[in-house]
């Protein structure tokens, strides 16, 4: 499917939750943030139906992400119910990994294909400092457990302040050399403000190639991720949702005053 830009958009990103058992610094604050009451957030067969509304329509990349999509109960449910909807190429996962080790296999067996994890630093305490509380051998494990579960290839997406050339994104794509890895470095964004930029080593931050739609927990489809457009998917049916979100897709990205990473995803 074509937006107003003639843009091709095939990618739908799906937030499953908005909770999350980290607290990173340029993520939320350290006393949380008010959450989705849990009778408002996508039932799994809520989300799989709109999947496969849009599966029709034209999406054939599908990722899922929070939040922490690993905390929500039965995630693996959910994948296997993607999974087998005839037409989706690619289904991956965001995660910050600290569950990974516990998830990777039964997500694989229900039809995970890849998974990208987050790491901005090797330094233990430098870790500990960031998310505020987590342990960094947890995300070790976990990203050792998914690349013997087969979910290939494991990407690393590492937060820079302003280059790739910094002494943590150093170590961190070092490592990725050594473990086999992929690695990512996105620039730390703010949504208020506006602030992002290209993805190096990905595709995202590249207005003019967008190729994204994104739900949100609580069933908004929002055609760009730095604006505040979206469209409730119970109120108007994913049809409509999603021609709405395809005629009002911006040419670019301005600000999102309404959601944060911890809900929407990156």
């Amino acid at each position: 499917m074509l937006d107003r830009f003639n843009r091709t958009i095939n990618y739908l990103r799906i937030s499953v939750t908005d909770r999350c058992n980290l607290r990173c610094r340029y993520c939320m604050p350290e006393e949380g943030v008010k959450l989705i009451r849990h009778e408002d957030i996508l039932t799994y067969d809520e989300i799989t139906e709109f999947t496969r509304v849009a599966v029709a329509a034209g999406i054939n990349k599908v990722r899922v992400t929070g939040g922490e999509p690993l905390v929500r109960k039965g995630i693996t449910n959910l994948i296997a119910m993607l999974s087998a909807i005839e037409g989706i190429t690619d289904l991956s996962m965001s995660t910050n990994g600290i569950l990974l080790a516990d998830y990777a296999d039964g997500l694989a067996e229900a039809g995970l294909m890849r998974v990208n994890i987050s790491l901005d630093t090797l330094d233990a305490e430098k870790y500990r400092y960031v998310t505020r509380g987590g342990d960094i051998n947890d995300v070790f494990r976990g990203i050792e457990a998914a690349q013997r579960a087969g979910l290939r290839p494991v990407k690393i997406n590492c937060v820079i302040k302003t280059t790739p050339e910094e002494e943590d994104a150093l170590t961190v794509a070092d490592f990725c050399v050594k473990k086999g890895l992929e690695v990512r470095f996105i620039r730390q964004m703010d949504l208020a403000k506006g602030t992002f930029s290209v993805v190096h080593g990905g595709t995202g931050g590249h207005c003019a190639g967008c190729n994204r739609l994104r739900l949100t927990p609580e069933g908004l489809v929002k055609p760009c991720l730095f604006s505040d457009i979206g469209y409730s998917i119970r109120e108007l049916g994913a049809e409509e949702a999603i021609r709405l979100a395809l005629l009002n897709k911006p040419e670019k990205g301005t600000v999102n005053h309404f959601n944060g990473f911890y809900n929407i995803g990156g």
